[in-house]
């Protein structure tokens, strides 16, 4: 595997539970359910990769279960997120869609379910049934995706029970500083999606600092994320490029270089705004 170690795939935050989350992952987002997703994830863990995120909106759960059950690596050593998609929010929708989930992916436990987005009347009771199905074990971690500091703040409010992890779209034109902070102090984990800017990376600060480090700009970006403590989950098909994605764990930004990317926010979002769902 060239210069990356099998334990770096290991490795990671432990998260405010207790349970261990890897730093990199793969991500699935608009791969399609069947053999290109099977084919994704094979290749993914042969690499070494044992993070893998869906969601019931990606409609590819099938495909992802079938290559983590036709793994040869023993299912406690992977890490599989899924979501609930917003039309299934609610207390017992939400219970219901889990089963669905967890039947489409074959598996006994899911290692982290998230909350897709924070639908307003309807996310603070999807959190309550969170908690219902990490109090039966069914659910390793529980956490949120695209919530902001608001819809957090309210939903430990609520419950009592602060999320393990928010994954949010954050890359160099959206650093989400202040989120990020806001999730630190709480021991929330931040986890990127869209980290690599839907391959938007000929910009001239990342293809300096590749030429600097003999890396790709995806590289950089992708080491820049886990040097600011979050997880990322960059999404490819191609073997080649998902090995590549994984080769980030053998250099080291600069201070400097770090604030340089910092630099190029442009509070930019290349998806939805978290404060106007309405899908």
């Amino acid at each position: 595997m060239n210069d990356i170690s099998a334990n770096v795939f290991t490795e990671g935050p432990v998260l405010n539970n207790g349970v261990r989350m890897p730093w990199l992952g793969l991500g699935v987002y608009k791969t399609p359910e069947g053999e290109e997703v099977i084919n994704a994830v094979r290749d993914a863990v042969a690499v070494g990769y044992r993070s893998i995120d869906t969601a019931a909106f990606y409609q590819n759960e099938r495909g992802v279960g079938q290559a983590v059950r036709e793994s040869e690596i023993p299912r406690q050593e992977l890490f599989i997120t899924t979501k609930v998609w917003n039309s299934d929010q609610g207390y017992q929708a939400t219970l219901q869609a889990f089963e669905k989930s967890r039947r489409n992916l074959g598996l006994d436990y899911i290692d982290l379910y998230l909350a897709h987005w924070a639908v307003p009347g309807k996310y603070r009771e999807t959190w309550k049934a969170m908690v219902h199905l990490y109090q039966e074990g069914v659910v390793r971690a529980i956490g949120v995706s695209n919530h902001q500091i608001a819809h957090i703040k309210q939903i430990i409010e609520d419950t009592g029970v602060i999320p393990a992890v928010n994954q949010v779209e954050c890359h160099p034109l959206l650093t989400q500083k202040e989120l990020l902070q806001f999730c630190r102090q709480q021991g929330i984990q931040l986890e990127a999606w869209s980290p690599l800017m839907r391959g938007d990376l000929n910009r001239k600060t990342l293809l300096n600092l590749a030429a600097k480090y003999a890396k790709t700009p995806a590289q950089i970006v992708l080491r820049w994320d886990i040097q600011n403590a979050v997880v990322t989950i960059p999404k490819s098909v191609r073997k080649e490029r998902i090995i590549e994605n994984s080769q980030i764990f053998d250099f080291e930004l600069s201070s400097e270089d770090m604030l340089e990317i910092d630099d190029m926010n442009q509070h930019q979002r290349l998806g939805p705004d978290p404060d106007q769902v309405n899908f």
